[in-house]
Order: C-alpha cells, then structure tokens, then sequence
C-alpha cells in the first residue's frame, strides 16, 4: 500500500498551518489584507515618515464596514467573530503597519470590550453601533505620566460632588487619544478603581498629540489632562470596580497583540526572503550563502512556531477556556521573537534594511513601542513565574 504524497513545501506556509483555518477565517484573511494592501501599503512609508496619517477618520470608517472594529463581540453592530478571525485581522492589518493594528485594537479591545463587558445596557445602546462602524472613535486611558507598570499606583482621581463626578488627572501615551469622541478613563475613588465615559470636548478635558516619536509615528498617541471634569453618575461603567476590570480588558487586547506582532514579523521574513534571493555579492545571490540560509531557516521556525502559539490560544479563547497567564505567553514570546526576526531581516538587506523603501526598519521600531504597551516582557514574565511557582515576585 503506497502513502499519498505529501503536499508540495509552500515556503509562505511550511508548516500548513493554513489548513487548520476554515473557509471563514480565510476569506476574512484574505479580505483585511487585499484592504491592507490597497489602502496602506502604497502611503504607510511616507505617513510614517511624516509622522501623521492623513484621512485617519476615513480610514477608521472603512474598517467598520470591514467589520473590524469590536469584531469579536457580539450584538451592537459588532460581528460577532470567532477570537481567531479577530487575530488573522490583527496580523493582517499589522503586516501594513502596527499603527494601524493598534488602533483597531485599542478601539475594540479596550475602549469597546470595556463599554461591553462593563457598562450598563444605556452605555452600549449609546456608544457602540457608532464605535462598531467607526463613525465614533474610543481611547482607554489607564497609563499615566509616572504610573505604567504599576496602575494601582495611578493618581487621577474621581470624587463626588453631589450627584456628579469630579475627574482630576493626567493620562499618557493614549492611543487615538486626540481623535477619540470618548475616552474611558479609569480613575482611584474611595471606593477602588472605577471606569468612566468622558465624551470629548467637556469643560476641563483635553487631549493632546504627543510629537517626536521614533516609533508608532502612523498612530495618534496623546496626553489627556482632567482638570475637573464634571460628569453625571451615569458615567460611570457600573460593573468595572477594582483594577480587574481595566486589567480584563487589558488581556482581551494582549491576544490580538500575541497576533499583530507576527504581521509585522511575516512582512520583515517575506522581505529579506525575497531580497536574498536577486541581492547578489561575489558572483551569486547572497540566498545561496549558508549564514543567510541559517538566518532565514531561525526566522521561519520562530515565525510560525509563533502562528501555532497564536492559533492555539484563539481556540482556547473560542472555547471560553483562555487564561490570562497563557495570554503572557503569547505576548512576551511573540513580540520577543517577532522583534529578533526583524532585526535579522535587517542584517540580510545590509545597508538597505535602514532605507524606507523596505519595510524592515519601520517594523522594527514600532515593535520596540509593542514590547512595552500592554505589559512589558518583564511584567509578563513575573505573571508566568507567578503561576507557576505560586510566588509573587512582583512587590
């Protein structure tokens, strides 16, 4: 009896792990990254070059209709996607460029999963049919200018005047900050952390473009200052108390981070693949050298070794059994690895891998931003040490 022969080695995908998709995942895929290609990838050097994406608004719009925006949940206009639909979309949409991701992800897995997960019936009705298509855009500010590792060390502050709230405080590296129409900000009271909507354009509430960056330059990141803003009692996200509710929201966003990071891996691989194949030095193309094989062999291992990761904790997640502890590590092996990749995609194009006619440098300066939001790897490190020695390392 003789064995079908195996399928041909697809050096896109040498695992096969596209197998493992069924014919939704691949048609959203497939969908996000012909919008990729179309509408970012002809102008993501030069925005990132200028430091601003023109028609930001516009674009937010287009991937509400692609169902991007808050795609995981479910009811509101959302999609109601499976958790790996929403990472395939993650990585897509980060191949272009993280600035891109991270707005998807901070409006869906932040600022939306919050209003969903912990609002009050009024709040979703109110703020996410408009979030869902882009028409309204979110931010979630919990980091501020001394706290980021730490948030139980936050100093902004709600108290009570009456039957309002009073918010004093300072915010920062708000992702869509200055774009957003509402921001949930999470504020100490004496009663623990608590969440609240605050509508843009209140007395007392601004948000301001934070310039000079050297990563991230494709993404509106801002300062928010609270100087008493008054807000009513329904402002108030009535299910979020404590910091396990930012924290919850914070992991929902690290899985498609886990995701997003290998976008801008895969597109730093298919680079310096396709570079070592016609980049020719002492007579042939530098692909025939044993030192670059070996470099594009780890890259590929470490590429795909990190989809199956990223595939496994989808399905985990579809199957309501994800742990937060296994979304750490997603995100510090993923991100870790993703920014190795690039970094050797960068040794393979030599003098050219710091041009912006490559993608190579681009992809590896956001990813050094990636490496800290959303939990450092030495935050998620301790989180994995913790689990599984049962000690806390962290104080």
């Amino acid at each position: 009896m003789t064995a079908d022969a195996p399928p041909p080695f697809d050096p896109a995908d040498p695992l096969g792990i596209d197998e493992l998709l069924d014919e939704d995942d691949l048609a959203v895929r497939a969908a996000t990254r012909r919008w990729a290609r179309e509408r970012v990838l002809p102008h993501i050097a030069e925005w990132y070059e200028r430091g601003e994406v023109p028609g930001l608004r516009e674009l937010a719009r287009e991937l509400g209709a692609l169902g991007a925006l808050g795609m995981s949940l479910k009811g509101y206009g959302c999609a109601g996607a499976s958790a790996v639909q929403y990472g395939l979309v993650c990585l897509e949409l980060e191949a272009a460029d993280s600035g891109i991701r991270s707005l998807v992800s901070v409006q869906g897995s932040l600022a939306m999963y919050a209003i969903h997960r912990y609002g009050s019936e009024e709040q979703r009705r109110h703020w996410l049919p408009a979030m869902a298509s882009g028409e309204t855009i979110g931010c979630f500010a919990l980091t501020e200018p001394d706290h980021g590792s730490d948030p139980a060390g936050m100093r902004t502050r709600a108290e009570r005047d009456g039957g309002d709230w009073l918010l004093t405080g300072r915010k920062m590296w708000i992702t869509n900050g200055s774009l957003a129409g509402v921001a949930v900000v999470w504020a100490g009271t004496d009663d623990g952390v608590r969440g609240f909507l605050v509508p843009a354009g209140l007395p007392g509430f601004t948000a301001t473009p934070i310039r000079h960056k050297g990563s991230l330059r494709a993404s509106v990141t801002s300062e928010l200052v609270l100087d008493g803003v008054r807000l009513p009692a329904d402002a108030v996200l009535p299910e979020a108390r404590g910091l396990r509710a930012p924290l919850g929201a914070l992991s929902h966003a690290r899985y498609g981070i886990t995701w997003g990071a290998l976008g801008a891996a895969r597109s730093c691989f298919e680079t310096a693949l396709g570079y070592a194949r016609v980049r020719e030095q002492f007579g042939r193309p530098i692909g025939g050298f044993q030192l670059t094989q070996a470099k594009l062999a780890d890259m590929a291992v470490e590429l795909h070794k990190g989809l199956l990761l990223a595939l496994h904790l989808g399905r985990r997640l579809d199957a309501g059994r994800l742990r937060p502890e296994q979304v750490s590590f997603g995100k510090l092996n993923n991100v870790r690895e993703a920014l190795e990749i690039c970094r050797t995609a960068r040794t393979v194009l030599g003098a050219n891998g710091i041009s912006m006619e490559y993608p190579v440098l681009r992809h590896m300066a956001n990813l050094e931003s990636v490496l800290t939001y959303e939990g450092t790897s030495e935050m998620h490190q301790l989180v994995i040490g913790k689990a599984l020695t049962g000690l806390d390392a962290f104080r």
